[in-house]
């Protein structure tokens, strides 16, 4: 077994494809658009490398590629938390123990040279994409942009030394069942008590509402275990990269007066699409595509956040039930809400309260680099 890193395009595009190995014969694993999968770690097209350095590495038996893995180290997160943290990401490999081994040692190997003394994942690439190894919910698909593993990697990964740092729990609900009437009561109460509306963002006006929602981006979410807020150039790449699959009507945006008090984004299951695509759009998986859209029946709330000053007033709660009578307007009554650090007790508990439940559960993972 040797490991050795990605120094060819001949090597990267061995990275990009190891995964088609490991899932073969998967009926719930979704791949990725291998083009949105090489803009991923590419630093002329990710401006997340406008602070951040990535090593990729390859596991091999011979020539036979047994395993991949990212080693990450993300100045913003050290500037931010002054921890020592670097990161591993995109791990892929086969069920052999002395493959995973000689991976994360050579990912640690590497942050450590750049001084860090610990290594936290899989982050792919870091804590504002998909985060955390799927350890309960294997059974079921992944929905957009949540990640996806087999149930063999919690061994792998455990087996090498790393310990639980943070657990990151979804919830799944049926939109085509009535709101509880209590919380549709005790929202309308909020609403005339504090004097908050929730709307969609407006097409006419995008800059203008795209500035609110990097408002609340910058603020939300600071105080959060692991947080990280986004550069400017990440935030409008990242909507970039979302305008194809989101669904205006569910970008919604709450305001007391004039001022932006939170932000609420919830997407089509696009995975729902992917699944069929084989990670290429071209020539036909377009029209696929296309196809699939209209079949979609299910919503993931990717992010909500409301700025610190507007809290306890209900504009959570709010965003939950706005979403839910929208997202089944729109003819996709399931939803996923994801992911949630398992520590935040009152978003946990609204969403139990209003009759979701706990469907699966991503580990976030640290291993000491010092020796």
């Amino acid at each position: 077994m040797q490991v050795r890193a990605v120094a060819t395009r001949a090597d990267l595009e061995r990275f990009h494809r190891f995964p088609w190995t490991v899932y073969r014969g998967d009926p719930n694993w979704v791949p990725p658009l291998l083009a949105e999968r090489r803009e991923l770690v590419d630093p002329r097209r990710n401006p997340f490398f406008e602070h951040a350095e990535v090593e990729l590495f390859l596991a091999l038996e011979g020539e036979e590629v047994r395993g991949r893995i990212a080693a990450i180290v993300n100045r913003r997160h050290l500037d931010t938390h002054k921890d020592g943290a670097g990161f591993f990401g995109l791990f892929e490999c086969v069920n052999d123990p002395s493959a995973a081994s000689a991976l994360f040692k050579a990912a640690g190997d590497f942050l450590a040279s750049r001084g860090l003394k610990l290594m936290r994942g899989p982050a792919n690439l870091s804590v504002n994409d998909d985060m955390g190894l799927l350890i309960e919910g294997c059974e079921a698909p992944p929905t957009i942009m949540m990640p996806y593993n087999p149930a063999y990697y919690q061994k792998l990964v455990e087996g090498c030394g790393f310990q639980k740092a943070m657990d990151l729990v979804a919830f799944r609900g049926d939109a085509s069942a009535a709101i509880p009437e209590r919380a549709a009561r005790a929202i309308e109460v909020c609403q005339r008590r504090f004097k908050f509306r929730i709307r969609p963002i407006s097409m006419q006006h995008f800059e203008a509402d795209l500035d609110k929602i990097h408002q609340v981006y910058s603020q939300a979410w600071q105080a959060n275990w692991g947080a990280v807020a986004m550069t400017r150039k990440e935030f409008e790449h990242s909507a970039r990269q979302l305008k194809s699959v989101v669904a205006p009507e569910l970008c919604l945006l709450a305001e007391v007066g004039d001022e932006v008090a939170g932000f609420s984004l919830t997407l089509p299951d696009f995975n729902q699409v992917l699944i069929h695509l084989n990670g290429r759009l071209f020539p036909f998986g377009f029209l696929k595509a296309l196809w699939f859209k209209r079949k979609i029946d299910a919503v993931r709330v990717i992010t909500l956040g409301v700025l610190p000053r507007f809290r306890r007033m209900g504009i959570d709660n709010a965003f939950y039930c706005e979403s839910w009578r929208r997202a089944h307007a729109l003819g996709m009554p399931r939803a996923e809400m994801s992911w949630i650090l398992e520590t935040n007790a009152a978003m946990n508990n609204a969403l139990l309260n209003l009759g979701f439940t706990l469907s699966k559960r991503y580990r976030v993972y640290d291993r000491s680099l010092v020796t």
